[in-house]
């Protein structure tokens, strides 16, 4: 049994936060309350000035296997979320071969069984990312994919979104859009504006994931499927999702903590590091995104942890891919520009990272509460630390050596320790 003591106890579900104990008995929560230290506890933690809230859920993570595990695989990808405190991730489908197949989605089930974590993933909308022709959408399900997204392209043809929509609604399983037309971008990963204009590339403009952004909100409407729009990054975006959903719409909208922390004009120092889709946009657009997590426009922070190797990375900035690491400074870069910041009190920072992600993927777990599974973080929300040693195969991230408040001491999946801060 583990006995984690004197912690203060987060639970956005139950809007509990008070100092407690928790104690675990064959990986679930036995009780919550206040208990004498006793022999029968094998591992005991002594949580005093830190915060005990549900292991975190990041529900859009690249962890490029199969395919692609040069960059990252499943081993990997899963102890980076667990030093970054979470113990459930959701897997796109732009692997090699994408997940639109039966086959695919259990070499991926069977490598999570191996995992410290629990990796869940979705299969593709279309088949072979082709935007054309759905996969087999019961099927798969029955498989066990807990949604469907052609994360990393969009789908152009309205007809197949609108096809998609209504099976999902039926399924009662979210879709995921990725939202650029790429008829509007000249060189992706890059806002064009004027940091684009200094470094004599033309970019790819809000509107292409306004108009994108638009059109799904309005079959999101007709259909009244669930739909997540990924990655805004658009102030534009943000407006036409909080319409939609005064309109009825059943939409979620995720935000990274790339986009809420960071504009074009870190291009200039980051570089390729800070070249992802969609891109880094002005200072307007990263207000327009946190006034939508202040209101609950925006519901979801998730990373789309997106790992490159250096090689990769160290080119001339339009041959570079897009995309960045994410799950080891999430929570953190949260705490140090949101909640430090006076924009959202720590409970709604952790309602945005734990149920509310549960909810959008119908997962059970995402709170703290006695017979459930044991799936905790432990941090130190005014610790400051320097991010510099990586868990993942890869460190494309333009916040290496910058110092951060909200350090991970402890994360605990299914009832087991597979993250403990060793301080030097």
């Amino acid at each position: 049994m583990i006995l984690i003591k004197n912690g203060r106890v987060i639970d956005p579900k139950t809007k509990r936060d008070e100092v407690l104990d928790i104690a675990i008995k064959d990986n679930k929560i036995e009780r919550i309350g206040k208990f004498p230290i006793t022999s029968e506890y094998k591992n005991i933690i002594d949580a005093s000035g830190y915060i005990i809230a549900p292991g975190l859920i990041d529900v859009h993570v690249h962890f490029r296997d199969p395919g692609f595990t040069h960059k990252e695989d499943i081993e990997s990808g899963s102890l980076s979320a667990a030093k970054g405190g979470f113990t459930t991730v959701i897997c796109m489908a732009n692997t090699n071969p994408i997940v639109d197949n039966e086959e695919t989605l259990n070499y991926i089930k069977d490598k999570a069984d191996n995992s410290p974590i629990n990796v869940l993933q979705v299969a593709s909308i279309t088949k072979g990312f082709k935007g054309k022709e759905l996969v087999d959408m019961n099927h798969l399900a029955k498989c066990g994919a807990v949604g469907f997204s052609d994360d990393g392209l969009p789908i152009m043809d309205s007809d197949v979104i609108l096809e998609a929509m209504n099976k999902a609604k039926e399924l009662d399983m979210p879709l995921s859009f990725h939202e650029e037309d790429p008829a509007l971008i000249t060189t992706a990963g890059i806002n064009e504006g004027e940091i684009s204009k200094k470094l004599g590339i033309t970019g790819a403009s809000n509107v292409a994931e306004d108009v994108m952004v638009a059109r799904d909100c309005m079959l999101a409407i007709k259909t009244g499927a669930k739909v997540n729009i990924q990655h805004i990054s658009s102030g534009v975006s943000v407006e036409t999702v909080r319409m939609a959903k005064k309109l009825g719409a059943n939409i979620f909208a995720e935000a990274t903590p790339h986009h809420f922390t960071l504009t074009e004009d870190d291009v200039l120092e980051f570089g390729t590091n800070a070249k992802m889709n969609p891109p880094l946009r002005t200072q307007d657009d990263k207000y327009k995104i946190i006034e939508g997590l202040q209101d609950n426009t925006i519901e979801i922070i998730a990373t789309d942890h997106a790992p490159h190797t250096f090689e990769e990375k160290n080119v001339e900035f339009v041959k570079a891919p897009s995309g960045i690491t994410g799950l080891e400074t999430s929570l953190s870069l949260g705490v140090t520009n949101l909640v430090r910041k006076g924009h959202l009190s720590i409970m709604k920072l952790l309602e945005k990272m734990t149920i509310n992600p549960a909810r959008l993927y119908n997962l059970d777990c995402g709170s703290i509460e006695e017979g459930k599974n044991a799936d905790l973080v432990i941090f130190a929300p005014n610790e400051k630390y320097t991010v510099s040693e990586f868990a993942s195969k890869s460190s494309n991230t333009p916040f290496k050596c910058t110092s951060l408040y909200g350090k991970i001491k402890y994360t605990i999946c299914n009832g087991k320790v597979v993250f403990e801060d060793v301080e030097e």
